[in-house]
């Protein structure tokens, strides 16, 4: 975070440190999130903690684990149709992203587990089910 009173920019004590810096090379598909040292929530590129608006954020590994919360299916854009679902990770923060599968077999509820950070396309994480993919035709 910087203040911008002075004519050149200089770091605040409590800054959210972490946030921009580069991830290590050994964990490329991971998704990094940031956890607020005064509350303890956690929350997916933030600069500051929306529930007490602290600045002092640790930067954490993602096991990368979770549950669809949202899915829909978008035609906008693209040549053909794809899926956008809100996940919500097992350490509590919500992150967008493309779940890999039938589109009609995707719905909330459904676990899913990280298959990649970066989508080639949108840059968004990509996704796979971890349960039986073909539940909506039975």
């Amino acid at each position: 975070m910087y203040h911008h009173e002075v004519s050149a920019p200089y770091a605040v004590a409590g800054s959210a440190t972490g946030v921009l810096d580069p991830a290590p090379a050994d964990s490329r598909d991971a998704i990094h999130f940031q956890r607020c040292t005064w509350c303890g929530t956690a929350m997916y590129h933030r600069l500051l903690c929306p529930v007490c608006q602290g600045s002092e954020l640790r930067t954490e590994r993602s096991e990368g684990i979770g549950t669809v919360r949202h899915s829909t299916v978008v035609h906008r854009n693209t040549p053909a149709a794809r899926n956008v679902s809100l996940i919500e990770m097992a350490e509590g923060f919500v992150v967008r992203g493309r779940v890999m599968g039938p589109l009609v077999g995707i719905h909330s509820g459904d676990r899913v587990r990280l298959s990649t950070t970066k989508d080639p396309v949108r840059g968004e994480p990509v996704f796979q089910l971890v349960d039986e993919p073909y539940r909506a035709w039975t």
